[in-house]
């Protein structure tokens, strides 16, 4: 006999019915739960439930939504509930788990799909849904706290932005209406208002919430950070190195070179001739198109010269270029989260970075120390290691803030930067020194070397400066012995 699967649901065919029946009668399945058997006949009742519970959801209440508090932490509750919507109201009493349906409204427009093709509340709804008022059945709310729902709206902030929440809100405004909940909707609208600061922040129970609503967090240290880095820079001047790329051809040729090392360093890598057919014929690299997407994406931000004169005149400008920018650069990586910043802390190896909440608030503080700069070298120099160390993206964050930086430079009529592949232990490591020592000496003079290795690159056309990275090692691993210190500076 065939393996049996480990959950098996009674069937109204007949024939299938009697097979069901004899394996009954034959010992080899027993009963779970109503219209359910197993063929684990080892494993406790209740372990065997939990572990299939959509699938048996999904079959048994395929009218019904996952919804309130289920809808939020998509798990078995502490007290081992589950909450649903359907029709009419039940429990069900089953090995590990409660399934408490309330009363109500099916499935919306845009409720989502789960497993098994089972429906979850859209969050719009499960906010209303768990704002609404709840009573305490053996122990538990059908809705979570308050705070849970600030910092899920707090997280939307932080990540995609005052547009997206204001979207939440207009679309919950025409679900409250549609299934009556206009009193859920209410404090709903409050407590955006809150957020967003447009209204009072007593209605708001979670830390951070009411921190946002006071004004934007902030990490202080990364602001001491680039406070050092400020002074640092304020006492240097730096070369005149105007840009050599007044040419569309040069200016194209010289855009390839710094998006193919933008994303090597990043490990998105490729050979030069992989690259050239991905930049210029447009064909995916075979097994490879994300990384394929990267190299053109960031190709094709950084060959715009229009786009690359723009730099941000606003902290809020500056959140909405890089969030641009990353959409376009990730946006063939849609786990990534392509245009929103991340919604949880990162870290490079030791280098833990800005926590999310503070991501935005540390950006714009930052972003205002750097209105005291004028040089574009030292503007550009700052802003890469302000987006570096912030860190915002789930990835893609060194990409941007070469991008960036290179802007700041366009935009002065300067020489943009490329990072080789040979040079990328030194500009790794002169970030690190900054971050974990507070020392911009070795950062600002590797940078600075960097921007004149660039500015003597000549690229007339690809043949040309493709000889030039060649001639000097630009395209060697750190490991193999090479070096960029034989390039001519003259």
């Amino acid at each position: 006999m065939s393996q049996l699967l480990e959950i098996i649901f009674a069937s109204s065919d007949p024939s299938e019915s009697r097979k069901i029946r004899a394996l009954l009668d034959d010992g080899l399945i027993k009963p779970l739960v109503s219209r359910v058997y197993t063929s684990n006949l080892d494993d406790p009742d209740d372990e065997i439930v939990r572990r299939n519970i959509w699938m048996m959801l999904s079959y048994l209440f395929p009218e019904a939504i996952i919804s309130h508090r289920s809808a939020i932490e998509y798990r078995i509750s502490p007290k081992n509930n589950l909450y649903l919507t359907a029709g009419s109201r039940r429990v069900y009493k089953w090995p590990g788990v409660n399934i408490r349906i309330a009363k109500g409204e099916g499935s919306l427009v845009d409720d989502n799909v789960y497993m098994y093709d089972l429906k979850v509340s859209s969050l719009e709804r499960a906010c209303l849904e768990n704002l609404s008022s709840s009573r305490t059945v053996e122990g538990e709310k059908r809705t979570v706290e308050q705070a849970v729902i600030e910092n899920r709206l707090l997280s939307i902030l932080n990540t995609k932005g005052e547009a997206a929440l204001n979207q939440l809100r207009d679309r919950s405004r025409e679900i409250a209406t549609e299934l009556g909940m206009t009193k859920a909707f209410d404090k709903l609208n409050k407590i955006i208002g809150s957020i967003l600061s447009t209204q009072s922040s007593k209605i708001l129970t979670s830390d951070s919430a009411t921190a946002q609503a006071i004004g934007e967090p902030y990490d202080a240290g990364r602001l001491e950070l680039f406070s050092i880095l400020l002074a640092h820079l304020k006492q240097i001047t730096f070369p005149q190195r105007l840009e050599r790329t007044n040419s569309n051809e040069a200016f194209s040729t010289f855009a390839f070179f710094e998006a193919y090392f933008s994303n090597y360093i990043e490990g998105t890598t490729f050979f030069i001739e992989e690259a050239k057919e991905i930049v210029y014929e447009g064909n995916d690299i075979p097994l490879r198109k994300k990384d394929s997407h990267d190299i053109r994406g960031t190709f094709q931000i950084v060959n715009d010269r229009k786009q690359m004169c723009v730099i941000p005149k606003t902290a809020d400008q500056l959140i909405q270029l890089m969030r641009s920018h990353h959409a376009l650069v990730l946006g063939g990586r849609p786990e990534k989260n392509p245009g929103a910043f991340k919604s949880r802390q990162n870290r490079a190896g030791d280098s833990i970075f800005v926590k999310p909440a503070f991501v935005i608030g540390t950006l714009k503080k930052g972003f205002a120390l750097m209105a005291s700069l004028s040089d574009p070298i030292a503007r550009a120099i700052y802003m890469m290691f302000l987006v570096s160390e912030v860190h915002p993206f789930d990835d893609g964050n060194g990409r941007i803030a070469r991008i960036m930086m290179n802007a700041e430079l366009v935009y002065g009529g300067s020489s943009k930067i490329i990072i080789p592949t040979v040079y990328r232990d030194d500009y790794m490591l002169a970030l690190r020194k900054l971050t974990r020592q507070r020392d911009p000496k070795v950062y600002v003079r590797t940078m600075d070397r960097a921007s004149a290795f660039s500015h003597w690159l000549n690229p007339e056309d690809w043949d040309t400066m493709h000889a030039q990275l060649k001639s000097c090692n630009a395209y060697k691993e750190p490991d193999q012995d090479g070096t960029i210190l034989n390039w001519n500076k003259n």
